[in-house]
C-alpha cells in the first residue's frame, strides 16, 4: 500500500459543472481537491461541500524578484493564508513568477541574474516564515517554458530544488510537478530521489497533451514506484485535463498511482 494521498484539480476537470459541483463530483469519488485562484472562488460554498482542499493558490501578485512586485507577493500570501485557515487546507502554491490567466509571465524574463537568485531566495526566506508562524506549507513549483509557461524564471525542478534547500525551512518545499518536470529535464525517477527531503506534493499529467496518466509517454506505474521507494507521504495531484469522460480520467489516475 503506498502512503501518499491522491487529490484532483477542480480546474482542469468536470468543465461543464459549476465550480462548486467540480469539487462535490471530485469529493464523491474520495479525492482531495486543489483550486487555483481563490478570489474567484466562493469559499463558504467551498466550505459548505466537506471536501478536504489540499492545495490552493498562495498568492494574489507579485514575484519574487522585483522589490515593488515582492511587497505584493508578501502581502497577498499574508490574505491567502487566511483563506486557507477558513479552507483548512495546509498547502499555498507558488511560481517562480507571477501569471496572467493564461499562464504566462506577468514579467517574463529571458536571462536569470545572480541577483535575481539571492532576491528571490530572501523572498522565500521571508513566505517560509509567514508558512511557520500561520502553520502552513508555501510549495514552490516548477514549470516548463517550452509548452505552457514561455519566459518563467526559476522554472526547472532543479531551480526550485536549489531555491527550497537554500531556503531549508519545514514550511517551503516543491511542488514537484512530474509533467513539466518531463518537458523540461526528463530523467524523473533520479529527480525524485534527489528531491526526496525537500518534496512537499507531486503533481502529475501525462505528455504531451496535459491530460490523465495513461494518454501519454510517462510510465506512471514507475513514478509511482519511485514515489513509494522514497517513503513519500504527501499529496499526489492529478492537474491535467481529461482525454474524454472526467470520471473515466479521474479512475485512469487513481489506478496509475495504486500499487
Amino acid at each position: 500500500m503506498s502512503n501518499y494521498s491522491l487529490s484532483v484539480c477542480a480546474e482542469m476537470v468536470f468543465l461543464d459543472l459549476p465550480f462548486i459541483e467540480r469539487v462535490e463530483r471530485i469529493h464523491s469519488m474520495g479525492f482531495g481537491v486543489e483550486i487555483w485562484d481563490w478570489t474567484q472562488k466562493d469559499i463558504e460554498a467551498l466550505v459548505k461541500t466537506g471536501a478536504r482542499i489540499t492545495s490552493m493558490t498562495g498568492y494574489i501578485s507579485g514575484n519574487l524578484t522585483d522589490d515593488e512586485e515582492i511587497a505584493q507577493l508578501l502581502s497577498s500570501a499574508s490574505e491567502s493564508i487566511e483563506v486557507a485557515r477558513r479552507l483548512g487546507c495546509p498547502s499555498l502554491n507558488l511560481h517562480g513568477t507571477g501569471l496572467n490567466n493564461v499562464g504566462l509571465p506577468v514579467k517574463p524574463v529571458e536571462v536569470v541574474t545572480g541577483d535575481m537568485w539571492l532576491k528571490a531566495k530572501k523572498t522565500l526566506d521571508a513566505l517560509a516564515k509567514l508558512g511557520e508562524k500561520a502553520g502552513k506549507v508555501f510549495t514552490l513549483e516548477n514549470l516548463n517554458t517550452a509548452v505552457d509557461h514561455p519566459g518563467t524564471p526559476f522554472a526547472k525542478a532543479d531551480d526550485t530544488l536549489a531555491l527550497v534547500a537554500a531556503v531549508n525551512s519545514p514550511y517551503l518545499k516543491m511542488n514537484l510537478d512530474i509533467y513539466h518536470a518531463q518537458i523540461g529535464e526528463g530523467n524523473l525517477v533520479e529527480l525524485i530521489q534527489k528531491s526526496e527531503k525537500h518534496i512537499g506534493e507531486i503533481q502529475v499529467a501525462d505528455v504531451p497533451g496535459r491530460k490523465e496518466p495513461g494518454t501519454g509517454e510517462i510510465n506512471y506505474k514507475t513514478v509511482a514506484g519511485a514515489l513509494q521507494g522514497i517513503n513519500y507521504h504527501g499529496v499526489v495531484a492529478l492537474e491535467g485535463w481529461a482525454s474524454g469522460d472526467s470520471v473515466a480520467a479521474l479512475e485512469a489516475f487513481r489506478e496509475a498511482f495504486t500499487l
